[in-house]
């Protein structure tokens, strides 16, 4: 089972690019490292304080996907510094 997950977000303390890909960055290395997932900027590359993640993970069971995508929302909620606005699942 694939599950992906797609998520928009405003950084509100992003004043650049540069500041921006810092916490994108941080996001999705973090993802990386502590869940069984893939994780990638997908869209509003130009913009300040827009992104678009895209958090990818796949395992035969549903539920453990599910699990692991539910702990990316988690972490990303976590972050003080972003805010998740829009939030999609898709299964593949």
């Amino acid at each position: 089972m694939i599950g992906a997950l797609h998520c928009e977000c405003y950084i509100y303390e992003a004043r650049s690019l540069k500041e921006k890909r810092a916490v994108v960055k941080s996001v999705t290395t973090r993802v990386k490292q502590k869940l069984n997932a893939a994780a990638a900027e997908m869209d509003h590359h130009d913009l300040w304080q827009r992104t678009a993640l895209t958090i990818v993970s796949v395992n035969r069971d549903r539920v453990v996907v599910e699990q692991e995508l539910q702990k990316a929302i988690d972490m990303i909620d976590g972050r003080p510094e972003l805010e998740r606005t829009i939030t999609e699942m898709e299964w593949l």
